[in-house]
Protein backbone atom coordinates (compact mmCIF):
# COMPACT_ATOMS: atom_id res chain seq x y z
CA UNK A 1 0.00 0.00 0.00
CA UNK A 2 2.93 2.06 0.47
CA UNK A 3 4.94 1.94 -2.75
CA UNK A 4 8.69 2.51 -1.93
CA UNK A 5 8.69 0.14 1.06
CA UNK A 6 6.64 -2.50 -1.46
CA UNK A 7 9.37 -1.77 -3.80
CA UNK A 8 11.76 -2.28 -1.82
CA UNK A 9 10.73 -5.78 0.43
CA UNK A 10 9.96 -7.48 -3.08
CA UNK A 11 13.26 -6.20 -4.46
CA UNK A 12 14.87 -7.89 -1.05
CA UNK A 13 12.79 -10.97 -1.19
CA UNK A 14 14.33 -14.14 -1.80
CA UNK A 15 12.68 -17.39 -1.04
CA UNK A 16 15.20 -18.31 1.29
CA UNK A 17 14.01 -15.95 3.77
CA UNK A 18 10.82 -16.93 3.24
CA UNK A 19 11.84 -20.24 4.32
CA UNK A 20 13.44 -19.05 7.25
CA UNK A 21 10.95 -17.26 8.36
CA UNK A 22 8.50 -20.28 8.40
CA UNK A 23 10.81 -22.85 9.57
CA UNK A 24 11.20 -20.12 13.01
CA UNK A 25 7.83 -20.48 13.46
CA UNK A 26 7.92 -24.44 12.71
CA UNK A 27 10.91 -25.05 14.85
CA UNK A 28 9.44 -22.79 17.93
CA UNK A 29 6.79 -25.62 18.11
CA UNK A 30 6.87 -28.81 15.62
CA UNK A 31 4.06 -30.00 13.44
CA UNK A 32 1.82 -27.23 15.02
CA UNK A 33 1.74 -24.53 12.01
CA UNK A 34 -1.53 -26.11 10.14
CA UNK A 35 -2.03 -22.89 8.08
CA UNK A 36 -0.72 -20.82 4.80
CA UNK A 37 1.40 -18.50 5.90
CA UNK A 38 1.62 -15.63 3.20
CA UNK A 39 5.22 -14.67 2.05
CA UNK A 40 5.26 -10.70 3.00
CA UNK A 41 3.55 -8.58 5.52
CA UNK A 42 1.48 -5.59 4.66
CA UNK A 43 2.57 -1.91 5.83
CA UNK A 44 -0.18 0.50 6.51
CA UNK A 45 0.53 4.56 6.53
CA UNK A 46 -0.90 6.83 9.16
CA UNK A 47 -3.68 8.15 7.23
CA UNK A 48 -5.37 4.74 6.84
CA UNK A 49 -4.68 3.60 10.63
CA UNK A 50 -6.29 6.86 11.52
CA UNK A 51 -9.38 5.32 9.66
CA UNK A 52 -9.13 2.20 10.92
CA UNK A 53 -9.28 3.20 14.13
CA UNK A 54 -12.37 5.54 13.84
CA UNK A 55 -14.32 2.90 13.02
CA UNK A 56 -13.64 0.44 15.44
CA UNK A 57 -14.14 3.21 18.08
CA UNK A 58 -17.78 3.59 16.52
CA UNK A 59 -18.30 0.03 16.79
CA UNK A 60 -17.34 -0.49 20.33
CA UNK A 61 -19.39 2.42 21.28
CA UNK A 62 -22.49 0.94 20.03
CA UNK A 63 -21.53 -2.59 21.65
CA UNK A 64 -21.31 -0.29 24.86
CA UNK A 65 -24.58 1.55 24.15
CA UNK A 66 -27.52 1.02 25.82
CA UNK A 67 -29.45 -0.88 23.24
CA UNK A 68 -26.94 -3.16 22.28
CA UNK A 69 -28.46 -6.58 24.86
CA UNK A 70 -31.81 -5.71 23.67
CA UNK A 71 -31.11 -5.67 19.62
CA UNK A 72 -29.00 -9.05 20.08
CA UNK A 73 -30.90 -10.64 22.34
CA UNK A 74 -32.36 -12.79 19.79
CA UNK A 75 -29.03 -14.20 18.50
CA UNK A 76 -29.51 -16.21 21.55
CA UNK A 77 -33.00 -17.98 20.89
CA UNK A 78 -31.96 -20.79 19.42
CA UNK A 79 -28.61 -21.22 22.07
CA UNK A 80 -29.09 -22.75 25.25
CA UNK A 81 -28.74 -20.45 28.39
CA UNK A 82 -24.78 -20.14 30.17
CA UNK A 83 -25.01 -18.42 33.10
CA UNK A 84 -22.54 -16.04 34.14
CA UNK A 85 -22.56 -13.79 31.72
CA UNK A 86 -21.15 -10.69 32.11
CA UNK A 87 -22.39 -7.20 30.29
CA UNK A 88 -19.49 -7.37 27.93
CA UNK A 89 -16.80 -9.35 26.70
CA UNK A 90 -13.09 -8.87 27.83
CA UNK A 91 -12.18 -8.96 24.65
CA UNK A 92 -13.51 -8.27 20.38
CA UNK A 93 -12.52 -8.56 17.20
CA UNK A 94 -12.65 -6.71 14.38
CA UNK A 95 -12.67 -7.94 10.37
CA UNK A 96 -11.77 -5.06 8.10
CA UNK A 97 -11.40 -5.74 3.97
CA UNK A 98 -8.91 -2.90 2.08
CA UNK A 99 -11.60 -1.60 -0.63
CA UNK A 100 -11.66 1.39 -2.89
CA UNK A 101 -14.31 4.32 -2.17
CA UNK A 102 -16.42 5.87 -4.82
CA UNK A 103 -13.00 8.39 -5.45
CA UNK A 104 -10.78 5.27 -5.46
CA UNK A 105 -9.18 6.07 -2.45
CA UNK A 106 -8.41 2.54 -0.29
CA UNK A 107 -10.71 2.48 2.79
CA UNK A 108 -11.41 0.11 5.24
CA UNK A 109 -14.64 -1.43 5.28
CA UNK A 110 -16.04 -3.42 8.30
CA UNK A 111 -16.83 -7.39 7.25
CA UNK A 112 -17.25 -9.00 10.20
CA UNK A 113 -16.49 -8.50 14.17
CA UNK A 114 -17.15 -11.41 17.03
CA UNK A 115 -16.73 -11.14 20.56
CA UNK A 116 -14.43 -14.08 20.74
CA UNK A 117 -10.75 -14.32 20.67
CA UNK A 118 -8.37 -14.74 17.83
CA UNK A 119 -4.76 -15.76 17.42
CA UNK A 120 -3.68 -13.50 20.26
CA UNK A 121 -0.74 -15.55 21.29
CA UNK A 122 0.64 -16.69 17.45
CA UNK A 123 1.14 -13.25 16.11
CA UNK A 124 3.51 -12.57 18.90
CA UNK A 125 5.64 -15.63 17.13
CA UNK A 126 4.93 -14.19 14.11
CA UNK A 127 6.28 -11.30 14.45
CA UNK A 128 9.82 -12.48 16.11
CA UNK A 129 9.46 -15.04 13.06
CA UNK A 130 9.32 -11.46 10.77
CA UNK A 131 11.64 -9.09 12.79
CA UNK A 132 14.22 -12.38 12.86
CA UNK A 133 14.13 -13.01 8.66
CA UNK A 134 13.40 -9.97 6.95
CA UNK A 135 14.53 -6.22 6.91
CA UNK A 136 11.22 -4.24 8.08
CA UNK A 137 11.05 -0.44 7.69
CA UNK A 138 11.84 1.73 11.18
CA UNK A 139 8.63 3.31 12.59
CA UNK A 140 6.01 0.93 11.44
CA UNK A 141 4.60 -1.58 14.22
CA UNK A 142 2.05 -4.28 14.26
CA UNK A 143 1.33 -2.74 17.22
CA UNK A 144 -1.44 0.34 18.14
CA UNK A 145 -1.96 2.95 20.72
CA UNK A 146 1.63 2.46 22.49
CA UNK A 147 1.55 -0.90 22.75
CA UNK A 148 4.47 -2.91 22.09
CA UNK A 149 5.88 -6.65 23.64
CA UNK A 150 5.90 -6.56 26.55
CA UNK A 151 2.47 -3.79 27.32
CA UNK A 152 0.56 -6.65 25.25
CA UNK A 153 1.36 -9.59 27.17
CA UNK A 154 0.76 -8.25 30.46
CA UNK A 155 -2.72 -6.66 29.33
CA UNK A 156 -3.33 -10.64 27.87
CA UNK A 157 -2.15 -11.62 30.84
CA UNK A 158 -4.57 -9.01 33.45
CA UNK A 159 -7.04 -10.35 31.01
CA UNK A 160 -7.65 -13.85 31.01
CA UNK A 161 -6.00 -14.31 34.55
CA UNK A 162 -8.47 -12.17 35.81
CA UNK A 163 -8.14 -9.66 38.70
CA UNK A 164 -8.06 -11.79 41.35
CA UNK A 165 -5.21 -14.59 40.34
CA UNK A 166 -7.64 -16.78 39.40
CA UNK A 167 -6.89 -20.38 37.54
CA UNK A 168 -7.92 -19.82 33.99
CA UNK A 169 -7.73 -22.91 31.76
CA UNK A 170 -7.79 -22.71 27.63
CA UNK A 171 -11.15 -24.61 26.99
CA UNK A 172 -11.82 -26.17 23.25
CA UNK A 173 -12.63 -29.47 21.85
CA UNK A 174 -10.13 -31.61 20.79
CA UNK A 175 -7.60 -28.69 21.08
CA UNK A 176 -4.36 -30.78 19.89
CA UNK A 177 -6.57 -31.46 16.36
CA UNK A 178 -7.40 -27.80 15.44
CA UNK A 179 -6.31 -25.52 13.01
CA UNK A 180 -5.33 -23.23 15.27
CA UNK A 181 -3.63 -24.98 17.64
CA UNK A 182 -0.76 -23.53 17.51
CA UNK A 183 -2.04 -20.21 19.38
CA UNK A 184 -2.96 -22.40 22.02
CA UNK A 185 0.57 -23.67 22.22
CA UNK A 186 1.66 -20.15 21.89
CA UNK A 187 -0.88 -19.01 24.95
CA UNK A 188 0.91 -22.01 27.09
CA UNK A 189 4.12 -20.49 26.38
CA UNK A 190 3.91 -17.05 27.17
CA UNK A 191 1.09 -16.58 29.59
CA UNK A 192 1.58 -20.50 31.35
CA UNK A 193 -2.03 -21.38 30.80
CA UNK A 194 -2.67 -25.15 30.49
CA UNK A 195 -4.77 -26.37 27.15
CA UNK A 196 -8.16 -28.41 28.47
CA UNK A 197 -10.20 -30.69 26.46
CA UNK A 198 -13.92 -30.17 27.23
CA UNK A 199 -13.71 -33.54 27.64
CA UNK A 200 -11.72 -33.60 30.45
CA UNK A 201 -14.08 -31.29 32.82
CA UNK A 202 -15.36 -32.63 35.88
CA UNK A 203 -18.04 -30.88 38.44
CA UNK A 204 -17.77 -30.92 41.75
CA UNK A 205 -20.89 -29.04 44.07
CA UNK A 206 -20.42 -25.82 41.93
CA UNK A 207 -16.91 -25.94 40.77
CA UNK A 208 -14.98 -27.29 37.67
CA UNK A 209 -12.11 -29.37 37.78
CA UNK A 210 -9.66 -31.03 35.32
CA UNK A 211 -7.00 -33.88 36.06
CA UNK A 212 -3.29 -33.85 35.30
CA UNK A 213 -0.93 -36.26 36.60
CA UNK A 214 -3.62 -37.78 38.92
CA UNK A 215 -4.03 -34.65 40.95
CA UNK A 216 -7.69 -32.67 40.34
CA UNK A 217 -7.29 -28.63 39.66
CA UNK A 218 -9.70 -26.47 40.52
CA UNK A 219 -10.98 -23.66 37.21
CA UNK A 220 -11.57 -20.65 38.19
CA UNK A 221 -11.54 -19.20 34.75
CA UNK A 222 -12.17 -20.32 31.27
CA UNK A 223 -10.31 -19.13 28.16
CA UNK A 224 -12.99 -19.95 25.86
CA UNK A 225 -11.98 -21.00 22.73
CA UNK A 226 -15.37 -23.65 22.54
CA UNK A 227 -17.44 -22.41 19.39
CA UNK A 228 -20.77 -23.71 21.07
CA UNK A 229 -22.29 -24.60 17.82
CA UNK A 230 -19.35 -27.52 16.78
CA UNK A 231 -20.36 -29.14 20.42
CA UNK A 232 -23.68 -30.10 18.40
CA UNK A 233 -21.43 -32.07 16.20
CA UNK A 234 -19.72 -34.15 18.78
CA UNK A 235 -20.19 -37.51 19.66
CA UNK A 236 -22.87 -37.73 22.69
CA UNK A 237 -20.05 -38.05 25.45
CA UNK A 238 -18.44 -34.50 24.26
CA UNK A 239 -22.20 -32.97 23.92
CA UNK A 240 -22.46 -34.58 27.84
CA UNK A 241 -19.36 -32.91 29.06
CA UNK A 242 -20.43 -29.75 27.21
CA UNK A 243 -23.56 -29.60 29.48
CA UNK A 244 -21.65 -29.15 32.67
CA UNK A 245 -21.51 -25.56 31.60
CA UNK A 246 -24.79 -25.06 31.47
CA UNK A 247 -25.20 -25.64 35.06
CA UNK A 248 -24.69 -22.52 37.52
CA UNK A 249 -21.03 -22.51 38.20
CA UNK A 250 -18.29 -20.65 40.61
CA UNK A 251 -16.39 -19.61 36.93
CA UNK A 252 -15.57 -16.55 34.95
CA UNK A 253 -15.05 -16.63 31.51
CA UNK A 254 -13.01 -14.93 28.71
CA UNK A 255 -15.45 -14.55 26.54
CA UNK A 256 -18.71 -15.79 27.55
CA UNK A 257 -20.59 -18.19 24.81
CA UNK A 258 -23.19 -15.46 25.06
CA UNK A 259 -20.96 -13.52 23.64
CA UNK A 260 -19.86 -15.17 20.48
CA UNK A 261 -23.47 -14.85 19.18
CA UNK A 262 -24.19 -11.12 20.22
CA UNK A 263 -21.18 -9.56 18.84
CA UNK A 264 -20.83 -11.41 14.77
CA UNK A 265 -22.77 -11.27 12.00
CA UNK A 266 -25.55 -10.50 13.91
CA UNK A 267 -24.81 -7.39 15.56
CA UNK A 268 -23.91 -5.72 11.55
CA UNK A 269 -27.81 -4.94 10.58
CA UNK A 270 -27.81 -2.38 13.69
CA UNK A 271 -24.33 -0.28 12.31
CA UNK A 272 -24.84 2.16 10.39
CA UNK A 273 -21.71 3.81 9.28
CA UNK A 274 -20.48 5.16 5.32
CA UNK A 275 -17.56 2.27 6.09
CA UNK A 276 -20.02 -0.36 7.15
CA UNK A 277 -21.92 -2.45 4.36
CA UNK A 278 -25.56 -2.06 4.45
CA UNK A 279 -27.15 -5.10 6.28
CA UNK A 280 -30.33 -6.66 6.39
CA UNK A 281 -31.96 -9.54 8.26
CA UNK A 282 -33.66 -12.15 5.33
CA UNK A 283 -36.78 -12.66 6.70
CA UNK A 284 -37.01 -8.61 7.29
CA UNK A 285 -36.34 -7.88 3.40
CA UNK A 286 -39.23 -5.77 1.81
CA UNK A 287 -38.25 -6.58 -1.33
CA UNK A 288 -35.52 -8.49 -2.68
CA UNK A 289 -33.00 -6.36 -4.66
CA UNK A 290 -32.96 -6.63 -8.15
CA UNK A 291 -28.98 -6.07 -8.04
CA UNK A 292 -28.08 -9.63 -6.58
CA UNK A 293 -24.80 -9.03 -8.09
CA UNK A 294 -24.00 -6.27 -5.95
CA UNK A 295 -24.46 -8.20 -2.76
CA UNK A 296 -23.80 -11.75 -0.85
CA UNK A 297 -25.45 -13.75 1.65
CA UNK A 298 -24.31 -15.24 4.78
CA UNK A 299 -25.51 -17.68 7.49
CA UNK A 300 -25.70 -15.78 10.84
CA UNK A 301 -24.29 -18.78 12.73
CA UNK A 302 -21.07 -20.12 10.80
CA UNK A 303 -17.78 -19.06 10.65
CA UNK A 304 -14.35 -19.57 8.28
CA UNK A 305 -16.33 -18.41 5.39
CA UNK A 306 -18.69 -21.32 5.61
CA UNK A 307 -21.73 -21.36 3.83
CA UNK A 308 -21.49 -17.84 2.46
CA UNK A 309 -23.18 -17.50 -1.09
CA UNK A 310 -21.14 -14.87 -3.04
CA UNK A 311 -23.57 -15.20 -6.45
CA UNK A 312 -26.97 -15.02 -5.57
CA UNK A 313 -29.63 -16.48 -8.05
CA UNK A 314 -32.94 -15.29 -7.17
CA UNK A 315 -33.62 -18.69 -6.66
CA UNK A 316 -31.40 -18.65 -3.42
CA UNK A 317 -33.90 -17.18 -1.15
CA UNK A 318 -36.31 -19.97 -1.49
CA UNK A 319 -34.28 -22.48 -0.47
CA UNK A 320 -33.12 -20.80 2.95
CA UNK A 321 -34.52 -23.32 5.38
CA UNK A 322 -34.90 -20.05 7.84
CA UNK A 323 -34.56 -17.02 6.23
CA UNK A 324 -34.23 -15.25 9.89
CA UNK A 325 -30.83 -16.93 10.40
CA UNK A 326 -29.62 -15.00 7.02
CA UNK A 327 -28.31 -11.89 6.32
CA UNK A 328 -28.25 -9.92 3.42
CA UNK A 329 -25.01 -7.74 2.60
CA UNK A 330 -23.76 -4.87 0.62
CA UNK A 331 -21.15 -6.28 -1.42
CA UNK A 332 -17.59 -5.20 -0.46
CA UNK A 333 -14.85 -5.07 -3.50
CA UNK A 334 -11.17 -5.50 -2.07
CA UNK A 335 -8.68 -3.61 -3.41
CA UNK A 336 -6.17 -5.62 -5.29
CA UNK A 337 -3.66 -3.25 -3.79
CA UNK A 338 -0.61 -5.66 -2.87
CA UNK A 339 1.76 -6.04 -5.44
CA UNK A 340 3.35 -9.12 -5.32
CA UNK A 341 5.92 -10.75 -8.12
CA UNK A 342 2.90 -13.28 -8.98
CA UNK A 343 0.19 -10.56 -9.59
CA UNK A 344 -1.87 -8.09 -7.49
CA UNK A 345 -3.60 -9.63 -3.91
CA UNK A 346 -6.08 -7.92 -1.68
CA UNK A 347 -6.18 -8.06 1.59
CA UNK A 348 -8.07 -7.90 5.20
CA UNK A 349 -7.48 -6.74 8.73
CA UNK A 350 -8.31 -7.88 11.68
CA UNK A 351 -7.77 -5.70 15.04
CA UNK A 352 -7.48 -7.36 18.51
CA UNK A 353 -9.73 -5.18 20.90
CA UNK A 354 -8.89 -5.32 25.05
CA UNK A 355 -10.94 -4.16 27.12
CA UNK A 356 -9.12 -1.81 29.30
CA UNK A 357 -10.57 -1.36 32.79
CA UNK A 358 -8.84 2.05 33.81
CA UNK A 359 -10.17 3.70 30.80
CA UNK A 360 -13.59 2.14 30.39
CA UNK A 361 -12.94 0.86 26.64
CA UNK A 362 -11.86 -1.11 24.18
CA UNK A 363 -8.06 -0.58 22.94
CA UNK A 364 -6.81 -1.65 19.62
CA UNK A 365 -3.70 -3.32 20.63
CA UNK A 366 -2.60 -5.80 17.54
CA UNK A 367 -3.24 -7.21 14.29
CA UNK A 368 -3.24 -10.22 11.92
CA UNK A 369 -3.50 -9.82 8.44
CA UNK A 370 -4.49 -11.81 5.76
CA UNK A 371 -3.65 -11.90 1.78
CA UNK A 372 -5.62 -13.71 -0.92
CA UNK A 373 -5.83 -13.78 -4.87
CA UNK A 374 -8.77 -15.93 -4.84
CA UNK A 375 -12.91 -14.73 -4.15
CA UNK A 376 -12.54 -14.93 -0.56
CA UNK A 377 -10.20 -14.39 2.29
CA UNK A 378 -9.93 -17.70 3.38
CA UNK A 379 -7.44 -20.80 2.70
CA UNK A 380 -9.77 -22.73 1.26
CA UNK A 381 -9.55 -20.05 -1.58
CA UNK A 382 -6.31 -19.84 -2.19
CA UNK A 383 -5.21 -23.31 -2.25
CA UNK A 384 -2.50 -23.18 -4.83
CA UNK A 385 -2.05 -19.27 -4.91
CA UNK A 386 1.63 -17.41 -3.65
CA UNK A 387 1.88 -14.41 -1.60
CA UNK A 388 -1.07 -15.52 0.13
CA UNK A 389 -2.31 -16.44 3.77
CA UNK A 390 -1.78 -15.48 7.34
CA UNK A 391 0.55 -12.22 8.06
CA UNK A 392 0.69 -8.84 9.83
CA UNK A 393 0.07 -5.39 9.44
CA UNK A 394 2.68 -2.83 10.10
CA UNK A 395 1.58 0.21 11.19
CA UNK A 396 3.37 3.80 10.54
CA UNK A 397 3.88 5.05 13.90
CA UNK A 398 5.37 8.69 12.57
Amino acid sequence: MIPSIRQNFNANFTEEKYQNYLSYIKNSLPNALDFKIAETPIFIDQKFTAQLLELGDYVNGEVLGKEFKINTQASLDRQPNIPNEPAYPGCIVMDFAIANNSKNELVPKLIELQGFPSLFAFELLQEEALSENYELPKNYSPFLNGYDKEKYIAHLKKMLGGSKGEHTVLLEIHPHQQKTRIDFYCTEKYLNIPIVCISELAQKGNQLFYTRNGISIKIDRIYNRVIMDELDKQPAAIQEKGKLLLNELAISWVTHPHHFFRISKFLMPFLKHPLVPITQFVDQLATIPKNLEDYILKPLFSFAGQGVIIDIQPGDFEKLENPAHWILQEKVHYAECIKTPTGQAKAEIRLFYFWDETQQKYIATMNLARLSKGKMIGVDYNKTATWVGGSLAYFETK
